[in-house]
């Protein structure tokens, strides 16, 4: 029977880790007294009221009683003081659990008086907070060396690239290597590559493949199911850009003159890709591929905040001008 503390508040940014831990806390008090044994409080239920109410009131349940509160980012510390905190104070620590749960964003935030009425009655919180970009890869090998791998640094680059940002999905990669190599393992970029280039891989490619083939509709319904599912947009432009870069290459050597056996002297490939990326090259032109180049630049810039319009809409603006065959 697992030793429980009387109060909880899991919160931050992170809404993917907050909901994992959510689930966990969930899952381990149902395994103790069953699904029906959990009082869920959300919505019209889960105000500071209904829930001060909720706690107060007596049970004739045997065993431990779990309460779950969520959205409580929408509290205000004001509405505390005659509600939830007397009732935390008043609780029974020895037969009672609440877990608080607040989704965060910049305006909504737990309240503090809830933080510090939780810390005074030896309950604890966790904050799940969002990490920016460039910090994924150092935390991705932390991880890694929690679970006894020894993940360098162009691996972990590697691996945020391929599985993109949400660090739920980086664990989950992390957990299948260290399944597969064991407690102790060097894991190489080759490693993380052969690991991750699964059926999302696939779909990331098929993007890319709809883009270069000037299928407007497949690119975009494509897009919008990645960025739904989670993938990175700087992973999404930056397999794209190196795509439409080579093409470019060698569309402009081919305007130059130069046949097959001269591209293939420079151009590092399996004979059948090279064969593919000519043809490309041929079908699109120079002057799309030129075109194609900058708006993904731009669309580079707009993914790293550096535009006006929403980088969702600057990328399905970008498939269609890519996509515009003259």
């Amino acid at each position: 029977m697992a030793s429980w503390l009387p109060a909880y508040l899991i919160h931050g940014d992170d809404h993917d880790r907050v909901a994992e831990r959510r689930s966990r806390l969930k899952a381990s008090a149902e395994a103790e007294v069953g699904a029906e044994g959990i009082e869920q409080l959300s919505g019209d239920a889960a105000t500071p009221a209904e829930v001060g109410a909720a706690l107060s009131a007596m049970t004739l349940g045997m065993g431990r009683r779990f309460v779950l509160v969520e959205g409580v980012e929408r509290w205000k510390d004001a509405d505390l003081a005659a509600t939830v905190v007397p009732a935390l104070l008043a609780l029974d620590r020895e037969t009672t659990t609440v877990a608080f749960v607040a989704m965060e964003d910049k305006k909504l935030t737990a309240p503090k008086a809830l933080v510090d009425a939780i810390a005074k009655i030896g309950g604890t919180a966790v904050h799940e907070q969002a990490l920016k970009a460039r910090d994924l890869p150092r935390w991705a090998m932390g991880q890694a060396a929690r679970l006894g791998l020894d993940l360098d640094g162009a691996a972990a680059q590697a691996l945020v690239g391929h599985v993109g940002e949400r660090r739920v999905r980086l664990e989950r990669e992390l957990e299948k290597l260290a399944l597969e190599h064991g407690v102790g393992a060097r894991i190489s970029t080759a490693d993380v590559e052969g690991a991750v280039a699964d059926g999302a891989e696939r779909q990331v490619w098929d993007l890319v493949d709809a883009i270069v083939a000037g299928d407007r509709q497949t690119a975009v319904t494509a897009y919008l199911a990645l960025r739904g599912q989670g993938e990175s947009l700087p992973r999404l432009t930056g397999m794209l850009q190196s795509r439409m870069r080579t093409a470019l290459e060698i569309s402009r050597r081919l305007d130059a003159g130069e046949d097959r056996g001269q591209i293939s002297k420079s151009v590092r490939m399996a004979p059948w890709m090279l064969d593919r990326r000519i043809t490309e090259a041929r079908d699109i032109g120079t002057p799309t591929l030129s075109l194609a180049v900058d708006r993904i630049a731009r669309l580079e810039l707009a993914a790293r905040g550096d535009s006006t319009l929403d980088a969702d809409t600057e990328a399905i603006r970008a498939i269609g001008a890519i996509t515009t065959r003259r």
